[in-house]
């Protein structure tokens, strides 16, 4: 059994309305030294697999089909055994 950690970020030429509300907030707040802020999501995950290779194939796949948006995301991931 392997544990998986995917990053899913909005590609950089992409609007990120969530970074930046939280920007617009900070400065509220006072945190004038923020910027560029870009919201992504942390997920995480056992895949039953017997080897890395599939583990790594079907996280690859679960990301590319589900957990991510091909268009305006990208993701990158991290596998460890369980």
């Amino acid at each position: 059994m392997y544990k998986a950690t995917v990053i899913v970020k909005r590609r950089p030429k992409i609007l990120d309305p969530q970074g930046k509300a939280a920007e617009q907030g900070a400065k509220l707040l006072g945190f004038n030294n923020v910027s560029k802020t870009r919201i992504g999501k942390y997920i995480e995950f056992f895949v039953n697999t017997p080897t890395l290779e599939e583990a790594e194939k079907e996280v690859k796949e679960y990301s590319e089909k589900l957990l991510s948006n091909p268009i305006m995301e990208d993701f990158e991931f991290k596998i460890e055994k369980a």
